[in-house]
């Protein structure tokens, strides 16, 4: 851990020019999110002025919050924009960050202690080559998460070696360079370290390491004291072994008065290799690609679950015109989907999972879905869907199409544990048909549906094949890059009760959806008005009615207390969603202890018995800055309990939350606060249902996995319930072979472990993702737990060299009075020698034109631009990922050519190829 331990991980830093980190309560300094956090901002913030300057437009945010970079970066498309995903994706980064201090604790290589630099190194590279594989194959949430390590143990090298004792000024290159190794090692039997018995002393290390430039890392003593004679340690009080001769410690984790300069040099340098880190990831996957994996996009993803059995013909076509209007009547603003998402299902066939950000390829795949089969009634419903929910972002919207019920309920748990762990929303749409309805057993064979969907905060809407057009009007509602839930209940059975939600000034197109048979309701304005479920069209808005579902849009979103009154004794489920940029995201956290304590998200179920903690992050369209969190608290949705939880204002927008009664059912996190900018109250609701658990699952992946080669995964399952046996089930979203032990014996307050082995095919491509599902049941499944693992294919990398990029010609001239009436060319010439060959050739930098052709081994290319645009960086990039560059800065001219040629430039190239191969150097 470079610095100070980071507490919450979570935190955001809101930009490079205002660093403002976590650390443990009460304290100050640098920590892993704040080095990461502001090189994260400033390539962000780089790459975002690049892409505007391409497409000729400005970039001028107009503040300094990530909210106001974000927008500014998305351009001037209208339309609400909201920061969650963009601080979703950057906390999956930090997050992964945070777990190397808690899940690798005693791991030397991950943080370059005891002179394991080759280890350390190795899991950089492959880190880093897992990561551009992630992207190519849009696993984006798997390379943030890999990223997120990377960092750390990159971090880790500048605070627990001497590279900055030995006086160096710049990063370490060779830490990030596969076709480059470390150097200068320093022995295993060469003294490092002279004794220091107060553990203060300003320099260790021994003169013959200083003047020879040996490069030495503190060993680290967690559990022995042991290490071998005269190296130097770690140091701190959970070292053990820097009470052993030389005593001390080297590390620069924190800052003290014995080395102030050092820690602050350690911080710096690893800031700039940080940087250096992201540029090469940058330079793998272009502009566009590296802004996605940062989490710069519209956040509205259309996700749909079909099914293609024979009777579904009519639904298809419904769904083909939803996905049509919302693609032609969204183009353009920030409501525009980034992301499309389709899985199609039957039996016994479900997917593939296509995905695209192409709005034109959705539209040419869903007009391609065939129907056929479905005999037997029940699909493979389920199925799809676990490919929907691995696939998809975070926080997505699902729609499922199905008129059969499940076949795989065996996947329910599985799905309930991927919707926990997403925090996604499915919604189905169930159009049975007369004959299948007579066909089944029990209506109950649709209740998984039902349950499903409240389990995410969906909705499940039965209607008729020719109504079904009616209620696809929610597929456009949440179809939103700012959407919000207001407020969210159940009730089975139904009472008499009455419901009260909070519409504030920045909310907009706010719609309520009401699920139930025979349902009435009476809903009451701020002012008193009134208006019931027998009003079509009333002063408040405009009822829908569709099968169960009744959707009322309202007329205009009047600010203040809103009231339901349900009067009914049937089932019900209530949902207000409306437009807006203020928002919340949070994860529950446990605190763990060693060297560098902090808190880690849980993954799985909060445990039961004590109190809860969630790390809680605000956003708003002007930043976090100008709102405030007056109650945050755990609420039953199908109860009345409401928990309230102690606020602990961490700074940036971020929250400590500690609930010391948590209900006993399923809840959700219910937040109030205020917008100070407009004076107005606001109140906000998560939809994802959570509930504690007596048992903890946790499984840590330290590698990607090789096609064709058996891959195992350790797992620990912990209860403090009842002893006995534990049913273990182990899932993934690839259908990839597994063996896994069947069950587990445990005693309350006692673990047991097992191993997940899996082997992915070896054709298998590389950068594929495989999202992993452990699951333990307690005896007589009393109780569960889970651990989801997302693991990455990675072919191995034999390609070690990048491509070669060489400025052959500049011509033309730029005059300083005026730069539009002249232009400026850039030819190169790129060759990758033996290595895999080139992929591709982008502008990283530069608003011109690169035009290029193929010559036997070479790409010779041409970049031509406005002198407006002066500078150019140019990437070519292997088919393994590594990257070479041309740049260029052309300079102003008093009207002298800088070079001139007599030849045509592609003559000038050509020629240029052939004497380089007719007399080599």
């Amino acid at each position: 851990m470079i610095m100070k331990s980071l507490v919450p991980i979570v935190a955001l830093i809101t930009l490079v020019s205002r660093v403002q980190a976590f650390v443990s309560v009460g304290g100050t300094g640098n920590t892993h999110v704040t080095i990461t956090g502001s090189a994260v901002m400033a390539k962000i913030h780089e790459v975002c002025k690049a892409v505007a300057e391409s497409e000729g437009r400005e970039f001028n945010p107009t503040g300094s919050s990530p909210e106001e970079l974000l927008r500014a970066c998305l351009g001037t498309a209208t339309g609400e924009v909201s920061g969650a995903k963009f601080r979703t994706a950057l906390n999956q980064i930090y997050m992964q960050n945070g777990f190397v201090d808690r899940d690798f604790m005693d791991s030397a290589p991950h943080h370059f202690n005891n002179e394991a630099f080759a280890e350390g190194r190795n899991l950089i590279i492959q880190g880093t080559a897992a990561i551009k594989a992630n992207v190519r194959t849009d696993n984006l949430q798997s390379a943030r998460e890999t990223l997120g390590r990377v960092c750390h143990t990159l971090q880790d090298f500048y605070s627990h070696s001497n590279w900055v004792e030995l006086g160096n000024k710049s990063p370490y290159s060779n830490l990030i360079r596969p076709d480059l190794n470390i150097e200068n090692i320093a022995d295993v039997a060469m003294p490092t370290c002279s004794d220091c018995a107060s553990g203060t002393c300003p320099n260790q290390l021994l003169p013959a390491i200083l003047n020879g430039k040996y490069l030495t890392s503190g060993y680290m003593g967690l559990f022995s004291s042991d290490k071998p004679q005269g190296k130097c340690s770690h140091g701190g009080e959970t070292d053990l072994s820097s009470t052993q001769n030389p005593r001390g410690g080297i590390s620069k984790d924190e800052r003290h008065s014995h080395n102030a300069d050092l820690h602050n040099n350690a911080v710096n340098l690893a800031s700039e290799a940080t940087l250096e880190l992201l540029e090469d990831i940058r330079g793998a996957v272009g502009n566009k690609d590296f802004l996605r994996l940062m989490g710069i996009a519209r956040s509205a993803v259309l996700a749909f679950v079909i099914d293609t059995t024979g009777s579904m013909a009519d639904d298809i076509a419904v769904a083909k015109n939803v996905v049509y209007k919302i693609i032609d009547s969204k183009k353009g603003t920030q409501d525009e989907p980034s992301e499309y998402i389709l899985v199609p299902f039957n039996d016994p066939d479900f997917g593939p999972l296509i995905r695209t950000t192409d709005p034109d390829i959705m539209k040419s795949e869903i007009s391609k879905l065939k129907v056929n089969g479905g005999g037997d009634i029940p699909e493979m419903c389920l199925s799809g869907l676990q490919l929907a929910l691995t696939g998809a972002p975070s926080s997505s919207n699902i729609f499922v199409f199905t008129d059969a019920p499940p076949k795989d309920t065996y996947l329910e748990k599985t799905i309930t544990a991927l919707i926990r762990s997403t925090k996604s929303t499915v919604s189905f749409f169930m159009t049975p048909t007369k004959r299948r309805r007579r066909a089944l057993k029990a209506p109950s064979q649709f209740q998984v549906y039902y349950d499903v969907a409240l389990a995410s905060g969906g909705q499940a809407i039965e209607v008729s094949k020719s109504s079904l057009s009616q209620a696809t009007d929610i597929i456009v509602d949440t179809s939103t890059s700012a959407l919000v839930t207001i407020l969210q209940r159940s009730r089975n059975p139904g009472r008499v009760e009455s419901f009260s939600f909070l519409l504030d000034e920045s909310v907009s197109n706010a719609t309520i959806y009401i699920t139930g048979t025979s349902l009435t309701f009476n809903l009451r304005s701020p002012t008193g008005v009134s208006q019931s479920n027998n009003v079509v069209n009333g002063p408040l808005g405009t009822i829908q009615k569709v099968g169960n579902l009744q959707r009322i849009q309202l007329n205009e979103t009047e600010m203040g207390l809103w009231h339901i009154d349900m009067t009914t004794t049937q089932s019900y489920t209530i949902k207000v969603i409306g437009q807006s940029a203020i928002t919340f995201i949070y994860d529950f956290v446990e605190e763990f202890k060693g060297p560098h304590p902090g808190y880690a998200v849980i993954d799985g179920r909060p445990s039961a018995g004590a109190p809860a903690k969630l790390l809680l992050t605000l956003t708003g369209e002007k930043g976090p800055e100008v709102l405030e969190v007056h109650e945050v608290a755990l609420m039953e949705v199908s109860g009345v309990k409401v928990s309230n939880g102690t606020i602990e204002k961490m700074g940036g927008g971020d929250f400590l939350i500690t609930v010391k009664e948590v209900p006993e059912g399923e809840f959700v996190v219910l937040l109030k606060g205020k917008d100070k900018t407009v004076s107005s109250l606001f109140q906000r609701q998560t939809t994802t249902q959570m509930s504690q658990s007596k048992v903890t699952v946790k499984a840590i992946a330290d590698s990607s996995m090789l096609p064709g080669q058996v891959f195992q995964l350790n797992f620990t399952v912990t209860t403090n319930g009842s002893s006995g046996t534990y049913t273990i089930l182990a899932r993934n979203d690839k259908t990839i072979p597994m063996t896994h032990p069947p069950t587990l014996n445990l005693v309350s307050g006692s673990s047991a472990q097992g191993t997940v082995s899996l082997t992915p095919p070896a054709d298998m491509v590389s950068g594929t993702d495989v999202t992993l599902t452990i699951e333990a049941e307690g005896p007589g499944g009393s109780d569960s737990n889970y651990a989801v693992v997302r693991l990455s294919v990675l072919s191995k990398v034999t390609d070690l060299t990048p491509p070669k990029c060489e400025i052959v010609d500049v011509r033309g001239t730029c005059y300083s009075s005026s730069c539009s009436s002249s232009n400026w060319e850039l030819s190169v010439n790129i060759t990758d020698g033996k290595g895999t060959g080139i992929e591709s050739i982008s502008i990283q930098q530069g608003s011109g034109n690169f035009t290029q052709k193929e010559v036997e081994d070479s790409v010779i290319g041409l970049y031509e631009a406005s002198c407006c645009s002066t500078s150019v960086t140019l990437s070519a990039v292997d088919r393994v990922g590594n990257v070479g560059r041309c740049s260029y800065t052309i300079k102003s001219s008093a009207g002298s050519r800088l070079i001139s040629m007599s030849l045509p430039l592609w003559a000038s190239l050509l020629l240029y190829v052939f004497l380089r191969d007719a007399f080599p150097l």
